[in-house]
């Protein structure tokens, strides 16, 4: 079974410092993500998981949440506590939340 975040819950882990990884592809990332997050393309992950941290809990964010379901879903089984956003970045963005654009992960 996949953990699942809310918007509210992703926003208050961000402010303790939690990780963000963003699974869609760059242009998408580019076009607008959660400040802070990681871009690893979901193809990509799977062979980038030793850049993250297996102590902390992992946010693992896309469009609206099919891609990251399924990513949290393999950093679970690969000993990750991994939670899916609900509703992915178009729920955050449509929470009125700032939003990032370019490919940094913090606005520079």
């Amino acid at each position: 079974m996949t953990l699942t975040a809310t918007i509210t819950e992703l926003a208050a882990a961000r402010a303790d410092g939690a990780t963000v990884v963003d699974v869609r592809e760059p242009g998408e990332y580019v076009a607008g993500h959660v400040p802070g997050a990681v871009l690893m393309p979901m193809g990509q992950l799977p062979s980038r998981v030793a850049e993250l941290d297996r102590s902390r809990p992992v946010y693992v964010i896309c469009a609206s949440g099919n891609r990251s379901r399924a990513m949290a879903d393999f950093l679970g089984a690969v000993g990750f506590e991994a939670r899916s956003v609900d509703g992915g970045t178009t729920a955050w963005a449509q929470s009125g939340r700032p939003v990032v654009t370019g490919p940094r992960a913090n606005a520079a």
